[in-house]
């Protein structure tokens, strides 16, 4: 059992997994957990560019699969906005949180709601015009999240930390925040941490054990949310991540992972 302790400031107990531990290593009981899953780097490999990624055909029924063994208790969350992951994961509509918590749905069927947040409308143009003049600097706008990816220009990245720095000094209500190859802008007061959260006061999650799975700086938020809550962190990562309670090498490995938690499932 786990012992979560009501002040939050305290570091949260080991996990009772190693970050070294087997694939096939379930902690407590498995059919009580609540899934978190990042998409891009974590489900699906990354690409050169967001719309290039590739989705293997049976990630939408492997997904199907394990939310119907855990009651449904299965939601991806990712800086991706909701149109464009139910575009890629179609027919499969799961519960989610879009653009790293701005939006979110407890339910495939519910209604998505919108967290009211400081807006990037004012800081538009002035990023879209830093990416327009520095070759490989490619502008993804999601509405109401802006990402600056450069993996075809990885020398500009301290460069645009400084500038994205610079124009948000007088815009507080705004953050940004690094990832693979992208530097994302959003609202300051959302985040996985929050989309968690969120998801978790609602049923199919309610009362379960918050299990996070991701790869990249903003999944640590989501990380933190799970081993509050006596949950578990898996990070997608070469080498062992010394917070994870278990490390899985790259999407395929998450894959392979989801579907020995479903032959478990199917066996208890």
């Amino acid at each position: 059992s786990k012992n979560c302790s009501e002040d939050k400031t305290l570091a949260p107990e080991p996990n009772p997994l190693s970050a070294s531990a087997s694939i096939d290593e379930f902690p407590g009981d498995p059919n009580t957990w609540a899934l978190f899953l990042d998409l891009d780097g974590t489900l699906i490999d990354i690409a050169a560019a967001p719309d290039a990624v590739r989705v293997p055909a049976d990630l939408g029924p492997l997904l199907g699969l394990v939310s119907r063994r855990l009651n449904g208790a299965v939601a991806i969350v990712t800086g991706r906005l909701l149109s464009d992951l139910d575009a890629r994961v179609a027919p499969l509509r799961p519960p989610a949180a879009g653009l790293h918590g701005m939006e979110g749905r407890a339910r495939g069927d519910g209604e998505v709601v919108v967290a009211q947040a400081e807006t990037v409308d004012a800081i538009r143009g002035a990023v879209a015009e830093i990416a327009n003049t520095h070759p490989g600097v490619v502008l993804e706008d999601k509405g109401k999240a802006l990402a600056l990816h450069y993996r075809n220009a990885p020398d500009q990245k301290e460069w645009l930390a400084e500038q994205i720095a610079i124009l948000l000094a007088s815009h507080p209500g705004l953050k940004a925040m690094p990832g693979k190859m992208v530097l994302e802008i959003k609202p300051a007061g959302v985040s996985k941490y929050t989309a968690v959260r969120q998801l978790m006061r609602s049923l199919p999650f309610l009362g379960r054990v918050p299990v996070f799975v991701g790869d990249d700086v903003t999944d640590q938020d989501g990380f933190r949310a799970a081993l509050e809550a006596g949950g578990l962190a898996v990070a997608v990562a070469e080498r062992p991540d010394e917070q994870a309670s278990l490390t899985l090498a790259a999407p395929l490995a998450v894959r392979d992972w989801l579907a020995r938690l479903a032959r478990r499932l199917d066996h208890e």
